[in-house]
């Protein structure tokens, strides 16, 4: 079994990892007809999507459950087709570059269904979740209030059980909920007696229950997002969900599948992003050539691929860890499965929260250099990349900002080898040896990995020394040392890959993802350092000994990352987006 964080301690065998390349004919064929649903059926309606125009909507997730898409997670006896979570994901990616529709498909497929699939008992099942798969009914996903965000557990939401035992009365207010004004079912959470965190199922025609106007968006303007008021609402008792009081393991439980499908998301996103930067950049002439001739123009192109490649490696390598280690493993005879999930899903937190920040901030990244491709036209609404790129923003706010998701990584660390589910210690006690071991200059992105390992390690061991107990009270320590974990997740992601084409014999696909992995290792490398030498000035006892041992170990062999990115951009530039392709 590969426990999650283990990364962090362990060499990982190539061969353990899923990858895209590893994809099955009937995983092609799901990628292929998501994307080209999305192509032929939503982008061409975005201009009725954006106005938020209800039929448009409503017929196209109609038109998704025909092919199949709504019912990835719902079991079979439901109307789903069960898949997967690989397959699953590919779907959310694929979704992806359907703008607002995406987070329409994906409050529907994602948050607003899992927790009845998980947590929902049989009649429950029985009644929501085939009116879900075929579309006839939009489902949605209510926690955040207005004084409750991050802070979940705060919830003012009050549920108090009627003397006939009949219904809950449910008071109180929820903000900013995606398809709200869509939605004929909600996973709404409120607090029993005032401090039992709870989750209901309330159909949108529930007595009591109503919503604000359309909040008016940034970006994503063709998704629904409102607030709910609920006075006396009337719930009945049987859309109780799960557990009186349980409700924190529905809500974080979720959330961590979440912030897998929101990763996966602005992935197709980036994807599609990068297409459009790249036919620009082919087709865009100044001082008579085009501007995809350019040397910084090859370097945006370059970059964007490169992290598109580490998050497109680091997504599927996590869906096939979770589906092996967590739902493969389910005893699908239990009426309710809420536990057993729970308690194995939990085990990757840590991997959940690194991808879902290092896709967000890949997005981000990508669409901002798309729009400085297309320079004063990227501005400009005639053109999709302004519209990804407004569209981008909240993805860095969705599933838990990624400020929270910083704080997660460490501190789970830190929690998970207090109670012996991590074994750092023995690793920590010797990590002097390690660090012998490691012979600066370093040549080979295998070498930067196994030393950015050591690094964190020894970062950690550090921190942890000066601040005890304490240290969850260090934010800007903990974010570094986040960081760092990153980094190393990604590189690593991305290494295993590569060694994982070059074994199975793809030579001209594992060419270009050596050229991806050893240009990003290189460059990535800098920014372990500079976190490690941060946490080090505020930590260590002998900061110049220690920062300086730092920079001398992370020392290597000048590589001419120009010539690789104009490598990999020449493949961007003839493929005319991302160019590894998968389906």
């Amino acid at each position: 079994m590969i426990k999650g964080g283990s990364f962090l301690i362990e060499d990982i065998e190539a061969s353990l990892i899923t990858t895209p390349e590893d994809f099955s004919d009937e995983q092609k064929m799901i990628f292929r007809t998501t994307v080209d649903f999305v192509e032929k059926e939503v982008l061409p309606r975005m201009d009725e999507i954006e106005s938020q125009d209800e039929a448009t909507i409503r017929s196209l997730m109609k038109a998704a459950a025909d092919v199949g898409l709504l019912g990835a997670d719902v079991e079979e006896e439901y109307g789903g087709t069960d898949l997967d979570k690989v397959s699953s994901m590919i779907i959310a990616e694929c979704m992806g570059r359907g703008g607002s529709f995406c987070i329409t498909h994906g409050g529907q497929t994602g948050i607003g269904t899992l927790p009845i699939v998980y947590f929902g008992n049989k009649k429950q099942k029985e009644k929501y979740l085939p009116d879900i798969v075929s579309g006839d009914k939009i489902s949605s996903y209510a926690l955040t209030e207005p004084e409750a965000g991050t802070d979940a557990m705060s919830i003012r939401t009050r549920a108090v059980l009627s003397k006939d035992g009949q219904y809950y009365l449910l008071n109180g207010s929820k903000q900013f909920i995606t398809n709200a004004g869509f939605a004929d079912v909600f996973v709404l959470f409120a607090k029993v007696d005032g401090d039992k965190f709870t989750a209901f199922i309330v159909d949108r025609d529930t007595e009591g229950f109503s919503m604000g106007a359309e909040e008016k968006k940034m970006g994503l303007k063709g998704s629904s997002t409102r607030a709910l008021t609920l006075e006396d609402a009337k719930v009945p008792a049987e859309n109780l969900l799960f557990e009186v009081g349980k409700g924190h393991l529905v809500a974080f439980n979720i959330l961590n599948m979440g912030r897998l499908k929101i990763a996966a998301n602005a992935l197709g996103a980036a994807k599609y992003a990068l297409e459009q930067a790249a036919n620009y950049a082919n087709n865009r002439k100044q001082f008579k050539q085009p501007i995809v001739n350019f040397g910084l123009i090859k370097e945006k192109l370059a970059n964007m691929a490169k992290k598109i490649f580490v998050t497109e490696s680091m997504l599927y390598r996590i869906s096939g860890l979770i589906e092996e280690e967590v739902f493969s493993k389910l005893d699908k005879s239990k009426e309710v499965l809420g536990y057993e999930i729970a308690e194995r899903l939990s085990d990757y937190v840590i991997e959940c929260s690194i991808l879902k920040i290092y896709a967000t901030e890949t997005l981000s990244y990508v669409v901002d250099e798309g729009v400085q491709i297309h320079g004063g036209y990227g501005y400009i609404a005639e053109y999709p990349i302004e519209r990804v790129y407004r569209d981008a923003r909240i993805f860095r706010i969705f599933e838990g900002t990624n400020e929270i998701n910083r704080i997660v990584i460490p501190t789970t660390i830190v929690r998970k080898a207090q109670k012996g589910e991590l074994p750092l210690g023995e690793k920590l006690d010797r990590i002097d040896e390690v660090w012998a071991g490691i012979a600066p200059p370093l040549t080979r992105a295998e070498e930067i990995v196994k030393m950015a390992k050591a690094l964190f390690l020894y970062v950690y061991k550090q921190a942890t020394a000066r601040y005890g107990q304490n240290i969850g009270r260090e934010q800007e320590v903990l974010g570094r040392l986040a960081d760092m974990a990153i980094e190393v997740y990604g590189m690593e992601s991305a290494l295993l890959r590569t060694q994982k084409a070059f074994n199975s014999g793809k030579k001209a696909e594992a060419e270009l993802m050596r050229k991806i992995t050893e240009a990003y290792a290189f460059e990535a490398v800098r920014a372990v350092e500079a976190k490690a030498a941060d946490v080090l000035a505020m930590v260590g006892e002998e900061k110049e000994k220690e920062v300086g041992r730092v920079r001398a170990l992370c020392t290597h062999v000048p590589v001419d990352v120009v010539a690789l990115n104009r490598e990999i951009a020449a493949e961007v530039a003839e493929a005319g987006g991302y160019p590894i392709k998968v389906a």
